[in-house]
């Protein structure tokens, strides 16, 4: 994809997400992530119907005359995505590929971020830490995050979603809000999974393609593992080898709603032929209405 190509991608991505962000997540974004909490702002007079708690006695005592303490929420959060980009998330039967979903989802999300003043930063990975994008704010920073996403050439082709999450704990000192957006086919993720949760809110978004969850009967078809290459025939119309890679794919979603319920992360699972808009409004408003 050369320069032009990227820039008109990158454009009608940052006019798509933003405007969902603008009109449908940002108030729901500010109510379910929270700032850190209350910080010291000013002293004034004290004024009928403050609370008396807030009285600042020394400031009291000096001026012989009341004022009380103002505080003011630390809205300045920092967003943290990890974002897989094996060969696995070049798929898609449907509407789309599972990793130009996961390009609008972190694009929707970075924009809700800064509409609130918040820093946002990213790490690809596939087995391997592709790329680490400090946290910062602004616009300009946001689509050089989308110019990476549609663009990025991984080095390694395979998953390791444990890497990614020891990796992001030791070297974020501050408690992130954090994105893990990925398909999930991988194993051990559950130990780093619950440290890192322990001390980031992280949110798990699980995207997937219909023809994962279960094979059409369309006879012999030959398949290949995006991740390890190789090769294999599957006789589709054989209703055994059809139940077989279905329970693969009960299977793996299990091992992954269960590692995220002993590690109190949330989870989202969006299919790549449904609406992540009302996926992420829904879990915001749940979230919200919780906390």
């Amino acid at each position: 994809m050369d320069t032009s190509e990227i820039i008109k991608k990158v454009r009608r991505i940052e006019i798509k997400t933003k405007g969902l962000s603008n009109h449908l997540f940002a108030g729901e974004y500010q109510t379910t992530f929270k700032g850190r909490g209350m910080s010291f702002s000013e002293v004034r007079e004290y004024q009928y119907g403050d609370d008396i708690r807030s009285i600042d006695w020394n400031v009291t005592a000096r001026f012989n005359t009341p004022f009380v303490k103002v505080f003011e929420e630390e809205r300045e959060l920092t967003v943290m995505m990890l974002i897989d980009v094996s060969q696995s998330d070049y798929f898609g039967t449907q509407v789309q590929f599972k990793n130009e979903m996961m390009t609008e989802i972190a694009a929707v999300l970075s924009f809700s971020a800064i509409h609130n003043d918040d820093k946002v930063g990213v790490i690809f990975f596939s087995d391997k830490i592709e790329k680490y994008i400090p946290p910062k704010k602004g616009r300009q920073h946001i689509l050089r995050i989308i110019r990476e996403l549609i663009d990025f050439k991984p080095e390694s082709s395979g998953t390791d979603i444990a890497l990614a999450l020891r990796y992001f704990t030791n070297i974020a000192k501050k408690r992130a809000i954090t994105f893990l957006m990925s398909d999930f086919i991988a194993e051990d993720y559950e130990k780093a999974l619950r440290i890192a949760s322990k001390k980031h809110d992280l949110i798990g978004i699980n995207i997937y393609d219909k023809r994962e969850e279960e094979l059409p009967p369309v006879g012999l078809m030959r398949v290949r593992d995006a991740e390890s290459n190789k090769i294999m025939w599957v006789d589709t119309a054989n209703k055994k080898s059809r139940d077989l890679y279905k329970n693969w794919f009960i299977e793996k979603s299990n091992v992954m709603q269960k590692a995220f319920i002993k590690s109190g992360a949330d989870l989202i699972s969006i299919r790549t032929d449904q609406s992540y808009t009302t996926a992420l409004i829904n879990f915001f408003r749940n979230r919200g209405k919780r906390s």
